[in-house]
């Protein structure tokens, strides 16, 4: 998607990292190496009486969302008529507390095997009624959402990555076809979750060079803005060719992909920054040259400072872009995300005014 005129702006950022909850100031820490290694997240405990109900019902994942959309609200000083902002935000697998998880798989067990038809007759009573509210994966997006009293159109993608681009595709839709003025987009998850560490473990992700991260953020996107962060210039996800079998493409054919998807979307004109966001090893090596070839003064690996949290890194690395261009001030940048799901996300962003 190629956005008309100068694209969409972007008024608000809000970011959760190992270096805390944050707005702008991304970029400096990063440049600087002065911002933590990616770790287990000292979130912020919620303190409202609201925040105190509904955080029992929350994944950790769900909680970070809450935190950087209501970052992103407060910034972007949206106070009014928020049934009509929208929400899009790419999710993974929500992070439920494993206390619940081992009940269910153990109601669940059939002749040493797990069961679906036992789990939805014992599994399920096994655990807290209110669980679901953990485990389904919309809920990441869903309870920040009735947090703030988000109404408007809406949606979430399960995301290794390609879903966060998606979810930002479609934000910039719901906004062009007049389905809303405004709204959010961003992930957030975690890959220090056991269920996710052992998926990446079984899939040799970790063996490669991935570095496991949790985190989000959320941008706040609307039609018009008269000094603007920065704009949304073009979003697109670019599907890669892989064998059979396997997530990820081989590198050769990642770095085949990449650089034509990057001259597309860049409509063959120049960027000044190019932040690459690649999952570990091989997707870092495949792209390793895309800065060189794009004739880029800067380039910024996001991934070897914030290491890898799925659905939360491309729209951390959107942030980090939109810091970057304004910190150095700099016109331009292409961001390129190369997920676990083996997909390019590309997202080309301009400097605003503020």
């Amino acid at each position: 998607m190629r956005l008309d005129g100068k694209g969409l702006p972007v008024i608000a950022v809000s970011t959760l990292t190992a270096a805390g909850l944050a707005g702008r100031g991304l970029a400096q820490r990063v440049l600087e190496g002065g911002h933590p290694r990616p770790s287990e997240l000292a979130a912020p405990a919620p303190s409202r009486p609201e925040d105190i109900r509904q955080k029992k019902l929350m994944s950790r994942a769900a909680w970070f969302s809450a935190l950087v959309m209501r970052g992103a609200l407060e910034e972007a000083r949206w106070n009014e008529a928020r049934a009509e902002i929208g929400a899009f935000f790419g999710v993974g697998a929500s992070g439920a507390e494993m206390d619940e998880v081992a009940r269910l798989i153990v109601a669940s067990m059939e002749d040493g095997q797990f069961s679906l038809a036992r789990c939805g007759r014992e599994g399920l009573d096994a655990c807290n009624p209110l669980f679901a509210f953990q485990i389904m994966n919309n809920f990441t997006l869903c309870h920040g959402a009735i947090l703030e009293g988000l109404a408007g159109p809406n949606a979430a993608f399960f995301s290794r990555g390609t879903g966060t681009v998606t979810a930002l595709e479609e934000a910039c839709a719901a906004i062009t076809s007049g389905a809303c003025e405004r709204a959010l987009v961003g992930g957030a998850d975690t890959a220090l979750h056991p269920i996710t560490m052992a998926e990446l473990e079984r899939e040799g992700f970790l063996r490669q060079g991935l570095t496991p991260a949790e985190g989000a953020a959320a941008l706040a996107i609307t039609s018009t803005a008269e000094a603007p962060l920065g704009y949304v210039e073009a979003v697109r996800v670019f599907p890669v060719e892989r064998p059979r079998g396997t997530l990820v493409p081989r590198t050769g054919v990642l770095r085949d992909a990449a650089v034509p998807a990057a001259l597309d979307a860049l409509e063959d004109q120049p960027c000044d920054v190019v932040v690459l966001a690649p999952w570990g090893t091989p997707a870092r090596e495949a792209l390793l040259d895309l800065p060189q070839v794009l004739e880029a003064e800067i380039s910024v690996d996001t991934s070897l400072t914030l290491g890898e949290s799925l659905a939360a890194t491309p729209a951390l690395a959107w942030a980090l872009t939109l810091d970057l261009l304004a910190h150095l001030n700099k016109p331009r940048a292409l961001v390129l995300s190369a997920g676990p799901d083996g997909d390019l996300g590309v997202v080309v962003l301009a400097k605003g005014g503020a």
